[in-house]
């Protein structure tokens, strides 16, 4: 049986204005990626996400879209993306684009001809609704604060936005809205992009009645009527039924939902998309076995056979994750956490610059670019801190830019720099790429069953095997030596560790680990 490419793929994500310069402008470019393919086909991922990259305002960095079919000139040209996808795929790396269907920026021709007056053909292209100024339709909030309802003079009438104001919401009731979307798309699609990962894709449709949304005791709005709507699975089925269309493509949902892992197992199920993110997952909110063990458990018990899992760490939204656990031996942790992600039963994502321990940096106030730091500061301070430059040397600008980047450099660059841990062999790097390239060579690692094993406390085993091969993944999340308690008496071999050499052989009845040891072993 042939397996899909991205059933067990490494996807790495690329944050555009932070990868590389290549023009001395202080921000990233296709053509800085693409100067550094060699990098990723030598690290042995196998697909790289670009977060968006098309015309933009840049409120929101990309995510404010206001042409779908054309480069924004910050990152390059058309035919520097054409250049990048063939590169790529010279080197056997395939490229994922982000899209963006929730929302356009205000400044899309789309929302300008909408705005325009209530008679307009594309005036029921967003969401608009009757009011007066001061008073909006319902109580329904944006995530990047206040009130999901701005006042356009023109058409005196609100238009909805779930996040900035310059990013107002596409109405999917809109027969013509749904078809120029699925058009975009399959724009992407003949250019021979290899697949897509959909923006906020569970927010597409909206309550028809406009009902407000519950609010807690506490105060906390509840969001219920602005997100997951039964709708919005239709739509997600015709877009996938385009994408089928193609041979070897992947689509990817962001679906940061309440209902968590039964919401990725509604959009994941047969006939809708391939995968959508683990929030669970990476959002575990202390370095604790029994917290992953529990994670990985449900997420095996509700997606069975039905859906195929994906992990991720961290992304653009996200704290770092060496920040988020921080303590003492961080880079132990992070090759413990590594080796998690590699050898779960699902797709792994890894955000750029994960691989080499990069932290999340402090951005005074007056540096600070993203719209939620400035709107919710200093409750938020933004996502700014994980989207620094990505730290290539220990120059003056990490190797990103030589002249001054959008955003500060972080200050650990002489340490934390892929130039100084390609070349030790004991590095952080090293260890992601000696995993990806055992992940690539087995079977069982990629398309094998999953059992979560019965272990001490402090220690989170589980079993894979396929065809009668047998791996035996064992992590010490403790910073102490301890038993690995497992309750098997067989005999095993070290294909991978943090702590000891590969191709000894070891009794998993009596294992020992060492302080943050993790251990892949094949049973004999």
């Amino acid at each position: 049986m042939k397996y899909p490419w991205w059933k067990g793929a490494v996807i790495y994500q690329v944050y555009p204005r932070s990868f590389h310069d290549s023009n001395d402008d202080g921000i990233g470019d296709l053509k800085g990626i693409v100067e550094k393919l060699d990098y990723l086909r030598w690290l042995g991922v196998d697909a790289v996400w670009l977060s968006p990259i098309f015309k933009s305002p840049m409120v929101d960095f990309g995510y404010d879209v206001s042409d779908y079919r054309d480069i924004d000139p910050v990152f390059g040209t058309m035919d520097d993306f054409d250049l990048l996808l063939e590169e790529a795929h010279k080197r056997g790396i395939k490229v994922i684009l982000d899209q963006v269907y929730n929302h356009t920026s205000d400044q899309h021709p789309w929302f300008l001809e909408s705005k325009s007056s209530r008679t307009n053909p594309k005036a029921d292209w967003y969401i608009w609704m009757d009011g007066e100024p001061g008073k909006p339709p319902n109580n329904w909030r944006s995530f990047f604060g206040g009130s999901a309802w701005e006042w356009c003079e023109e058409r005196k009438q609100y238009y909805l936005h779930l996040f900035a104001k310059e990013q107002p919401d596409l109405n999917w009731r809109n027969p013509q809205v749904r078809e120029a979307i699925l058009e975009t798309i399959e724009f992407w699609l003949q250019k021979g992009v290899d697949g897509f990962r959909f923006d906020v894709v569970n927010m597409f449709y909206k309550d028809a009645w406009f009902r407000d949304n519950p609010i807690g005791e506490d105060g906390q709005q509840y969001n219920v009527f602005n997100i997951d709507r039964p709708e919005t699975l239709l739509a997600v089925e015709e877009i996938q039924e385009l994408v089928e269309r193609y041979p070897d493509r992947v689509t990817i949902g962001e679906v940061a939902s309440p209902m968590g892992f039964y919401a990725y197992l509604e959009y994941t199920k047969p006939g809708r998309l391939n995968l959508a993110f683990n929030f669970e997952f990476m959002h575990v909110p202390e370095f604790k076995a029994s917290l992953f063990r529990k994670m990985v458990e449900d997420t095996e018990r509700i997606f069975e056979d039905l859906s195929w899992p994906c992990y991720v760490l961290g992304n653009h939204d996200t704290r770092r994750v060496r920040s988020r656990y921080d303590g003492e031996n961080s880079i132990e942790r992070c090759k413990l956490l590594a080796t998690m992600l590699l050898t779960l039963r699902g797709t792994a994502f890894i955000y750029y610059g994960e691989e080499i321990g990069m932290e999340e940096a402090v951005i005074p106030y007056g540096e600070i670019q993203d719209p939620e730091g400035k709107n919710l500061w200093p409750e938020k301070p933004g996502r700014d801190g994980c989207r620094t430059p990505m730290q290539w040397d220990d120059s003056q600008y990490a190797g990103f830019s030589r002249v001054k980047p959008w955003l500060p450099v972080n200050e650990n660059k002489r340490e934390v720099n892929v130039a100084h841990q390609e070349s030790d062999p004991n590095s952080l790097l090293n260890h992601y790429r000696s995993l990806i390239e055992l992940r690539k060579d087995s079977d069982v690692l990629k398309w094998g069953k999953l059992q979560v094993l019965e272990s001490s406390q402090d220690v989170f085993a589980y079993l894979r095997s396929w065809r009668g091969k047998r791996i035996v993944v064992v992590l010490n999340f403790l910073g102490e030596t301890t038993s690995a308690g497992l309750q098997l008496s067989e005999k095993a071999q070290v294909l991978h560790s943090n702590r000891r050499q590969p191709g000894k052989v070891c009794s998993l009845h009596d294992l020992k680990l060492h302080p943050y040891e993790a251990l892949v072993m094949e049973v004999e």
